[in-house]
């Protein structure tokens, strides 16, 4: 941990659950140097539910390791309180779930699936998805793409979101899930895990789907952890793995798990170019269970089409062919890319993946699309 005192000078912006604040350093206990020398102004973000809402001119107490580090999505100082003015207790009520568990901010939620809620009794022996499509993504930027997608199917089927918790834990940091719900494209969110914040609270992902499914009426669920993806250049070592126990939980509550590909054409580390490293393991060696793989096949009808890679469309064919028989263990599901460049453009978030936007790397976003489109032919029926 590396604590900074400071000086709220100003709010950024703001959205649900969170102020992105100027601050002024004005002090701590470790060495002066940028960015976190005293008299330096540095981005913090405050979760508002968590640490009341920050005015200018507020004291703040800071965390700021990852801002120390230049890390890119955690690369925040975050607001641990307002020591001068702490906010209300909140009112009695149920809930006993404990997130963040034995953190200084652990919070307390209302869990769905526990004894106090109102949910209980519909949760308590549900064991079954119906055959919902359950869309399975490695990185928080997939989830617009994912949807626009989908919408270009069938733009009133209900989409919930289910955030696991490989990433970011509170659901409020994510501009995007707070951009979604503002333009009505998702029915609503379910937090997971250690994740908290969302429009309900789950002990586990199963749950988290049930939810989705049987509570929120969903008729696709898009399960992804928050922003932040974790990776340590290794095989096993990344948070992605998880995309291969989404696909396991969705198959055995007899849900349609849908894999979508993280692919990309303009990454410059081999391991993530065409079909990343993370898609090949998660699914081939993590997944148990089989499910549909999306395979994007590009199609050259759009200025943002023809701005692919040569050859980038048979790269992740070939990638992808490893993950059905006779090696593996999915149904590999072509599915074109037509008409998703202007469905992407239309997007009411703006698409980001590891600092690349849409027309810097195109083929990231048209593969979540075409899991969306699929995930939107099988709720179709």
């Amino acid at each position: 941990m590396i604590w900074r005192d400071g000086v709220v000078r100003g709010v950024r912006a703001s959205w649900d659950g969170v102020a992105e604040l100027d601050v002024e350093v004005v002090g701590g206990p470790g060495d002066e140097r940028a960015p976190l020398a005293a008299g330096a102004t540095v981005r913090a973000l405050a979760y508002v539910h968590l640490v009341g809402e920050p005015v200018v001119g507020d004291r703040v107490t800071l965390s700021a390791a990852a801002l120390a580090r230049g890390l890119g999505t955690g690369g925040y100082a975050m607001v641990v309180a307002l020591p001068d003015r702490l906010p209300a207790d909140p009112p009695p009520g149920p809930g006993h779930l404990v997130k963040a568990r034995y953190t200084p901010l652990q919070t307390m939620v209302l869990g769905v699936d526990e004894q106090e809620s109102e949910h209980h009794e519909t949760l308590r022996d549900a064991d079954d998805l119906g055959g919902m499509p359950v869309v399975v993504a490695d990185l928080h930027s997939a989830v617009p793409a994912v949807v626009a997608g989908l919408r270009t199917v069938d733009p009133d089927l209900s989409v919930a979101y289910v955030m696991t918790d490989g990433g970011a834990l509170p659901a409020w940091f994510s501009r995007s899930l707070a951009g979604l719900r503002e333009a009505g494209w998702q029915a609503g969110s379910v937090t997971v895990g250690q994740a908290f914040g969302g429009d309900l609270e789950a002990v586990t992902l199963h749950t988290g789907l049930l939810a989705a499914r049987l509570v929120l009426g969903a008729d696709v669920a898009v399960v992804v952890q928050g922003p932040g993806n974790l990776g340590t250049g290794t095989r096993w070592g990344f948070s992605g793995t998880a995309c291969g126990e989404a696909v396991n939980a969705a198959a055995v509550l007899r849900g349609a798990p849908v894999a979508s590909l993280r692919v990309s054409g303009a990454d410059p580390r081999e391991r993530h170019l065409g079909v990343s490293h993370h898609s090949l393991t998660a699914y081939g060696r993590v997944a148990l269970a089989p499910a549909d793989v999306v395979v994007p096949r590009f199609d050259a009808g759009t200025e943002l089409e023809r701005s692919l890679p040569p050859g980038l469309g048979e790269r992740v064919r070939e990638q992808a062919a490893g993950l059905a028989a006779p090696s593996g263990i999915h149904r590999l599901v072509e599915v074109s890319t037509s008409g998703l460049a202007e469905a992407l453009e239309g997007s009411p978030v703006r698409l980001s993946t590891m600092g690349r936007g849409l027309a810097q790397d195109p083929a990231a976003f048209l593969a979540a699309a075409v899991a969306g489109v699929h995930a939107g032919r099988l709720a179709r029926g």
